[in-house]
């Protein structure tokens, strides 16, 4: 399906793809939470709708478990030793698989007797919020 597309939470949009290239997805790989899919099902080429989704469907609820400290170590593994980090910083990781990617945001640095590390969210900017979801339906493979 190619499509353009607009999520947004109270924050305002976090993807917009309406000023510029449209996206191709392909229902089902996980491209787009289940959530998302469900009201691209039976929309029609050229068909524009909007939808409101409340807190929490769309990306599942906010998790104290997906904030984890990683050691400089672990990021320099991962990357560039000489990285710097700031708060509001997103960075990607590559799965276990190797075949993809994760975000994580910056929440905060630390550099004490238990030596430096930078604490990310690893939870979607709008879990645990209700999502607009906007949808402009070009074409459908």
């Amino acid at each position: 399906m190619t499509l353009h597309y607009r999520l947004a939470g109270p924050m305002g949009d976090v993807v917009n793809t309406f000023a510029a290239k449209p996206a191709t997805l392909t229902l089902g790989t996980g491209e787009l939470s289940p959530a998302l899919e469900q009201h691209l099902l039976g929309l029609a080429e050229g068909q524009r709708a909007t939808f409101e989704l409340p807190a929490g469907l769309a990306f599942g609820q906010r998790s104290p478990d997906m904030l984890q400290w990683l050691s400089r170590k672990e990021l320099a593994d991962l990357g560039d030793p000489a990285e710097q980090y700031a708060v509001g910083d997103v960075l990607h990781f590559p799965t276990p698989d190797g075949q993809g990617q994760f975000a994580g945001s910056v929440q905060g640095l630390r550099d004490d007797a238990g030596g430096q590390a930078v604490l990310f969210d690893f939870n979607h900017p709008l879990a645990g919020q209700p999502v607009t979801f906007e949808v402009l339906v070009i074409g459908i493979l």
